[in-house]
Formats: C-alpha cells, sequence, structure tokens
C-alpha cells in the first residue's frame, strides 16, 4: 500500500509537468519571448539623432538557460519539465529591446553589438530574470534587469537603473506565465525607453537607482 501511495503522487506531479525530470512520452512546448505588434506605435528614426549601441544582455544567475523557472515559496527555483523558451530570456531580450527603441522615433539607430558602426552611447543590461511565482493566487510573473547608459564620447556613465515589472497569470500553468511574460516585457521595454529619453534631455529621472 505504501508503494501504492509513492507511485501515486509521483505521477500526479508528473501530470502537472512541475517535476524537472523529462521522459518521451510527452512532448516539450518551446515559448518565445515576443512583442505584439498590432499594439505598438511606429515613430520614424531621427536622422540626427544619437547612435545606441546595445551590448548583449547578461542573465542573472540560474536564468543562463532556455529552462522555465518558476518559485513556489522564496528563493527556490525548480523549472518546467515540459514547457521551456525557444533561447535564455537574456538572449530574447536584446532584440526585443533594440526593435522597440528602433520605433521610438528618438535615436538615429539602435545597433546590437558586437558590430563595426561607432555609437554615440552604449547600454548594456545585467541581471536579467523572468520568473513565475505560484507565491499567491493566481501566480504571477516577474521580470527585472539592471540597465547602464555610457556616454561613449565622454567615457562616462550617464545614468543607472534596475526595471522590475509583474503581471498575473491568466492561468496557473506554463502557457499563462508565457503570455504574462510577454506583458511584463513590452511594459518594461516602454519603461527603458522611457528613462532613456529622460537621459539624453538629462532629466533627474536618469539619476542612479
Amino acid at each position: 500500500m505504501k508503494r501504492w501511495t509513492i507511485a501515486a503522487a509521483v505521477w500526479m506531479a508528473a501530470a502537472t509537468g512541475c517535476i524537472s525530470s523529462r521522459t518521451d512520452s510527452q512532448p516539450v512546448h518551446t515559448y518565445q519571448l515576443a512583442l505584439d505588434a498590432s499594439s505598438e506605435e511606429v515613430r520614424s528614426a531621427d536622422l540626427n539623432g544619437p547612435v545606441l549601441l546595445l551590448s548583449l544582455a547578461q542573465p542573472a544567475p540560474g536564468f543562463d538557460t532556455p529552462r522555465m523557472v518558476y518559485l513556489k515559496r522564496a528563493y527556490e527555483m525548480e523549472y518546467y519539465a515540459y514547457s521551456q523558451w525557444a533561447e535564455a530570456p537574456a538572449r530574447m531580450f536584446t532584440p526585443l529591446l533594440a526593435h522597440s527603441l528602433a520605433r521610438s522615433g528618438v535615436w538615429g539607430a539602435v545597433i546590437p553589438l558586437p558590430g563595426a558602426v561607432r555609437g554615440d552611447f552604449r547600454l548594456d543590461s545585467y541581471g536579467l530574470a523572468v520568473q513565475q511565482e505560484f507565491l499567491q493566487q493566481p501566480s504571477r510573473v516577474r521580470v527585472t534587469v539592471r540597465t547602464q547608459l555610457i556616454d561613449l564620447k565622454e567615457s562616462r556613465i550617464v545614468g543607472t537603473r534596475t526595471f522590475e515589472t509583474l503581471e498575473d497569470v491568466p492561468s496557473d500553468d506554463a502557457y499563462g506565465g508565457v503570455l504574462a511574460a510577454n506583458r511584463a516585457m513590452a511594459a518594461m521595454l516602454d519603461q527603458i525607453g522611457s528613462w532613456l529619453q529622460g537621459c539624453l534631455r538629462r532629466a533627474p529621472a536618469c539619476g542612479r537607482s
């Protein structure tokens, strides 16, 4: 009887997709971080605007993987067994950031590094993390990143800031987490774009945080 109870518990955990071991009997679902193009406001590039170089975002510890992270208790990272990102979130973040900033109409060009183009500014991003948190109901997705803007002509740091966005999930599963992650990412990209505009105007919003 005891052996049957243990086997039943393992089967139920596997059915939820929330254990890390995999078998060949269940397909793995692969998801993208992406923006909803239909809701984007597109502005023409400022041909006289500064050129911004984007460094490849660096992941937070434990997030340099396509595996989808979730938390059932604070500080303990777990991974979905049958759901994953197409790439590590940090690798998907930089193209999304470049796309968003290029459509803002603020920059003459937005160029991901490495590249041969000389820029006026460089934006570095660190500690990118995307995690689904089952610490409350409904669960929610948290996206965090720290950015640093450097004036390349004057070789100085213009400003640094940490961004964090939270989104409730529409369903307490991996796909619900994907939908919430994309909404959270879109909100974060808008915040970064606004902050950078403040930096160009040398506004107080460009200070360190």
